[in-house]
């Protein structure tokens, strides 16, 4: 048994090694490894799996000649294809000089996902009004994403059903909001901030996701008011959607701000039928920073009052970009993102 396996990886050997010698091309020595070496049909796993019909005490000798018959083979093969590499450039050389002057093949070039390309320059903007950018953990204690911001023990955001819980007292951020009572507690006023980053929520829709991206803002300084906080939201909205955009802000109510308001645009798209029509869209709310969020804070309520505001960056972008569903965004399709 031994010498009839044995002569077969004897004769394997040797008839690979010749062919692949005389081969002249690269796709002929691709199929030699596909013949030798390929896992079905190949002729060194045909012979190596007769190994196991041999006699026992002779088997780790055969598996040994199996091993080094597949290690032959394919150093010979990357010889020869380094071989016939060298040969066609020294060819290519010898046929003429190289012209440098032709123009080279570029590579294609990647670009900024639309998230980063629209929250940043949703804080270029508020930058030129003199805001800083300050960032936090994503991971929070309910004091900073719940208590610290007025929201009652009772709230429904703070049930497991809105919220996604860590361990008990510990979150994963709701809003980027915690960032600006973290600032608060350093930074004595006057102080303006633009907080972005990643925040989650248990919902999940065509124009909602766990997880998805806000930019909240703060101001506090003496004498602000909500004409203020009209006048730097009216600023923003004509720089990033338009000079001419209509908008409009509603009453509303956030635990964190009194008054609350959630501020619209008039935004044109078209029906089914092709027909343009103009419908209201809220892309964000604000309102004037409430006297107990200043007190956890240690701020003189009397003395200071500021606002606040936040907004979905990727909202945003859906909206600029007319894109049907938030998931489009998260799923990394390479023929989707082309297109920004």
């Amino acid at each position: 048994m031994t010498t009839s396996i044995q002569d077969q990886l004897d004769a394997l050997k040797s008839e690979a090694l010749d062919a692949i010698s005389s081969a002249s091309a690269l796709a002929d020595l691709e199929q030699m490894r596909i013949d030798y070496l390929g896992r079905k049909g190949g002729k060194v796993n045909d012979v190596s799996r007769s190994v196991g019909q041999a006699p026992a005490e002779e088997r780790p000798a055969l598996g040994q000649a199996a091993n080094a018959l597949k290690n032959a083979i394919t150093t010979a093969l990357d010889d020869r294809k380094t071989a016939l590499e060298q040969s066609a450039q020294q060819s290519s050389t010898a046929s003429g000089p190289l012209d440098v002057s032709l123009p080279g093949r570029r590579p294609p070039q990647g670009h900024k996902h639309p998230i980063t390309q629209t929250y940043e320059e949703m804080v270029d903007i508020f930058a030129e009004m003199g805001f800083q950018t300050a960032v936090g953990p994503e991971v929070e204690t309910e004091y900073y994403n719940f208590d610290s911001l007025n929201t009652p023990k009772d709230h429904p955001a703070r049930d497991l059903h809105d919220t996604f819980f860590v361990k008990p007292g510990v979150v994963l951020r709701t809003h980027t909001s915690p960032v600006q009572m973290r600032v608060m507690e350093k930074v004595q006023p006057p102080l303006a901030v633009v907080v972005p980053g990643r925040v989650y929520r248990i919902d999940q829709d065509s124009t909602h996701s766990p997880m998805f991206h806000q930019v909240e803002g703060l101001l506090v300084d003496e004498g602000v008011t909500f004409a203020d906080l009209k006048g730097t939201l009216s600023h923003f909205v004509h720089r990033f959607f338009g000079p001419n955009t209509e908008m409009r802000f509603r009453p509303h109510y956030f635990p964190f701000t009194e008054p609350s308001a959630e501020l619209d645009i008039a935004w044109t798209t078209k029906d089914a039928d092709g027909k343009e029509q103009t419908k209201w869209l809220e892309v964000l709310g604000c309102g004037m920073v409430h006297p107990e969020v200043f007190r956890h804070a240690g701020y003189d309520y009397e003395k200071y009052s500021g606002y606040a505001f936040g907004m979905g960056v990727d909202r945003l972008a859906m909206i600029r970009h007319k894109i049907s569903s938030i998931q489009h965004l998260f799923e990394g399709d390479i023929r989707f993102l082309e297109q920004f």
